[in-house]
Formats: structure tokens, C-alpha cells, sequence
């Protein structure tokens, strides 16, 4: 049949995933970097995802697909969250929640630490934004800290002026599954009593997105959060 669909042009994308978030179906991902229709039968053709391109690469086209089926679109939402709980509660043991304590300075260093030895300022695990619980208790009043993958190996002292005091998630807009990554942000503000957010980000163009999705995810969340937004050039220096 012909009916209206979405086109996404792939010269004009930049992988910055906004459109991933804003399709509640699911019918598209970010496939090698750049956003891609997965199924036809998942669009239903009405462009939610068009206002969020930055770079105006998705338009609403006529040609011949396979009709949108919402209950396709429900099938596969529902086996999305029985995998997600299935690898929760099976996964392996690198997912385990973790809460520990900075070594504590005043103790004896070590005689076979080097003289140059930084001591991590990292206080929880998991961090990355996929596997970190929703609910876990070291969010409690903490300071959130939502991180590029790239950033902490960019700027060398990372961990001192960006991580220290602060509980850490991290993410890439443009290699993640980012579909569920605002709910689940907004889930996190919204379940716990957060004292403020800071987002560090790289200046390339496809870190957009993951400023994007924190904004969203608090909107979502209904609470008034102080957002401080940090971006770093390639060479680690804030921008």
C-alpha cells in the first residue's frame, strides 16, 4: 500500500539521537552512527521525530510500505522489557550495584605506588546509563554527574574537577540504544532527592544529543533540578 512515512536523509544526520528518543514506536535506531528507519511497520507515519532533527534530515514521504501495526509496535515493546528485566536479574556480574568509599587520604601510601599516583574519585558502579539502577541508594541526596564516554579520557584531570563529590552516569549519543535513556533518567531524577545535575559533553556536534535527552528527562521528570551544562574541546580544555 502507499501511505506517508518518514525519510531520514543520511548525508545530513549526525547521529545525535533525538529522534531516537522522541519515536515512542521505536521505529528508529542509530545504526553505525546514523539514525535509521528499522521497520516500516513501526512508523506510524505521523513525523513526532521531525521538530527534534537539528539538522532538518527527516521529512514525511509517500511511497509504497507495510502498514503501521500498533500491535507489532506492542509485541515488541513488551519483549523489549522482559529482556530488560531478564538481563537485570541474570546479567552478569559486572551489573551488580556497588557503593564503596574514596581511599582516605591521610592513610599510608603504598611503597609500591608511583609518586604520581591520582587516587580515583569514583564512589558507585555500575556508571554506564544502560545498566545503573534506577533506585539505587547512593543517589540520595548526591550530586549527579551525566558524562560523555569520551570526556574523562579527554581531559586528564577529569576526575578531580568533574567526578569528585558526585555520583557518575555515563553515555554516548551516537553509539548507544539511546530509546529509553530519557525515561530512564527521568525516572532516576524523579525517584530520588538529587541536589543538583552537571552534564559534561564533548564539542563535536553528535554530543548534542546527550545534552538533549538530560533536558528532557527532567521536563519529564516534573522537578526543578539546578542543570549546569559543561562542554570540553577535543583536547580536554572547558569550552
Amino acid at each position: 500500500m502507499k501511505r506517508k512515512i518518514i525519510e531520514i536523509d543520511q548525508d545530513k544526520c549526525n547521529g545525535c539521537g533525538k529522534c531516537v528518543s522522541a519515536c515512542h514506536e521505536g521505529a528508529i535506531q542509530l545504526v553505525h552512527g546514523k539514525a535509521q528507519l528499522v521497520s516500516d511497520v513501526y512508523c506510524d507515519g505521523l513525523g513526532a521525530c521531525i521538530g527534534n532533527c537539528p539538522v532538518d534530515a527527516i521529512k514525511i514521504i509517500e511511497r509504497e510500505a507495510d502498514e503501521f501495526n500498533e500491535e507489532v509496535v506492542k509485541a515488541k515493546k513488551a519483549e523489549e522489557e522482559i529482556k530488560k528485566k531478564h538481563s537485570l536479574a541474570c546479567g552478569c556480574p559486572g551489573m551488580a550495584m556497588k557503593s564503596f568509599s574514596k581511599p582516605n587520604p591521610k592513610r599510608k601510601r603504598p611503597i609500591f605506588a608511583p609518586a604520581d599516583d591520582v587516587p580515583s574519585e569514583l564512589t558507585q558502579w555500575p556508571i554506564q546509563l544502560k545498566l545503573v539502577p534506577i533506585n539505587a541508594p547512593y543517589w540520595k541526596d548526591s550530586s549527579l554527574l551525566v558524562a560523555a564516554d569520551c570526556s574523562a579520557f579527554s581531559m586528564g584531570a577529569f576526575h578531580n574537577k568533574m567526578l569528585k563529590d558526585k555520583k557518575i552516569v555515563i553515555a554516548c549519543p551516537k553509539l548507544d540504544d539511546t530509546g529509553d535513556y530519557v525515561d530512564k533518567l527521568s525516572e532516576i531524577i524523579k525517584e530520588n532527592s538529587l541536589n543538583d545535575i552537571t552534564v559534561v559533553s564533548m564539542e563535536v556536534p553528535c554530543c548534542g544529543g546527550l545534552v538533549a535527552i538530560i533536558k528532557d528527562a527532567l521536563a519529564k521528570s516534573g522537578k526543578s533540578i539546578p542543570l549546569k551544562l559543561v562542554k570540553l574541546s577535543l583536547n580536554g580544555n572547558i569550552i
